[in-house]
């Protein structure tokens, strides 16, 4: 994990275990449950409704959405969304295109990633929120609803890694 963080150009402490750099908010309904709290295990593979899987990857498109192109505005709303879903932020790199202004990038968590492609001209942006362990990503669509008001939010979910 440290040299795959080092490639990523992340500052992380060799002294600092990883693992003890986990953030697990306090349990709700249908909250996954990572299996490592379950059984001795340390993959955080999630548990829920009989299913056992590696994390939660939606898929959502933003129809009729405004501020796409205010890329100070887009960083924010990805702070928003990684602390409504109780996960840990390591980066975020986000890169403005011209001449449409369009903005592409990524915030990379402990518990995975959320990214980002707009197309100001067309109103439309792309998000992925690919979350495991306890982390929650359905709350993450709320605050993308209420930073950039699209007219329509279409989401789609598959539960990766995906056992039996």
């Amino acid at each position: 994990m440290r040299r795959a963080a080092v490639q990523l150009g992340m500052d992380v402490n060799p002294s600092i275990d990883i693992q003890d750099t986990f953030h697990i908010p306090p349990m709700e309904d249908r909250r996954p449950v990572p299996v490592d709290l379950v059984e001795d295990r340390k993959d955080y593979f999630i548990e829920r409704d009989g299913a056992r899987f590696a994390g939660t990857h939606l898929i959502i498109d933003l129809w009729g959405a405004e501020r796409l192109d205010e890329i100070e505005h887009i960083e924010q709303a990805l702070r928003d969304c990684v602390q409504a879903a109780g996960a840990t932020l390591l980066h975020i790199h986000l890169h403005h295109f011209t001449p449409n202004a369009g903005v592409s990038g990524v915030a990379v968590l402990a518990e995975s990633h959320i990214s980002v492609h707009t197309w100001p001209e067309k109103g439309f942006a792309a998000f992925d929120v690919f979350m495991c362990g306890a982390a929650q990503p359905h709350k993450a669509i709320e605050v993308l609803k209420n930073a950039f008001r699209p007219e329509r939010t279409d989401v789609g979910e598959h539960l990766r890694g995906r056992m039996g």
